[in-house]
């Protein structure tokens, strides 16, 4: 008998979370407003949470939209309609059920009537 762990199972949304933004080119910006500076760090920080945090994220109820969405027309220009992961770009520190924890600051879910937008890989599929 081993003494090794179980295999932990990553539920099957963020598995999907994370091959939409790993398939997302680091050297392009998916959508407008969104320059290739900003992107690349933004996409680490999205596939690190992916694998640090998302099976967490996910069982607090977290959406693909509330993480990952972007405005359907002008992307990260507007940030009222962008997920906790497509404003900063820095690498998340923890998640709670209403708020994902940043080094300098927090994403929250708790303003009621939220209008989330649609995953930046939409938006990228979109534009193509």
């Amino acid at each position: 008998m081993s003494a090794s762990p179980a295999p932990t199972l990553i539920p099957n949304p963020v598995a999907i979370w994370h091959g939409a933004i790993e398939g997302l080119s680091p050297d392009a910006s998916p959508c407008r407003y969104l320059t290739r500076a900003r992107w690349a760090p933004m996409r680490e920080a999205a596939i690190d949470f992916c694998d640090r945090l998302g099976a967490e994220a996910h069982s607090h109820g977290w959406t693909a939209a509330e993480l990952f969405a972007v405005h359907p027309e002008h992307g990260t220009l507007r940030v009222e309609f962008c997920g906790a992961l497509m404003i900063s770009g820095s690498k998340a520190v923890a998640v709670e059920p209403t708020r994902i924890v940043f080094d300098r600051g927090s994403g929250y879910r708790t303003k009621p009537g939220e209008v989330w937008s649609i995953p930046v890989w939409d938006f990228a599929t979109r534009a193509r």
